[in-house]
């Protein structure tokens, strides 16, 4: 994926609704469902987020996936989250100095 915010934003979703389903997590992030599962085939392939097969009903072939966070994709969250926090608060420094300058 070539976006951190991506990125971070699909990671949240999944640890605050791990049993969601693909069309789910593309509906509430405003992806398409080829978009969803190429960033989820990037998070899983970085070690990020595993993906677990269940049954549907014993007499069906179908199974519903589970995304869950690995330790690594909780770290890996974590410090998106904190990067965006310090990024916000520079610029949010580099604004009040300006209108201190303006005054």
């Amino acid at each position: 994926m070539k976006n951190n915010l991506d990125e971070f934003n699909v990671l949240r979703k999944i640890q605050s609704n791990p049993d969601s389903t693909q069309r789910e997590l593309a509906k509430d992030l405003g992806f398409s469902l080829g978009k969803l599962n190429y960033c989820l085939k990037a998070l899983h392939s970085k070690g990020l987020v595993k993906i677990e097969n269940f049954r549907k009903k014993e007499k069906k072939l179908s199974y519903i996936k589970k995304y869950i966070l690995t330790p690594k994709g909780i770290d890996f969250r974590i410090n998106l989250t904190i990067q965006f926090m310090k990024r916000k608060m520079k610029e949010y420094d580099e604004l009040k100095s300006e209108i201190e300058e303006k005054n």
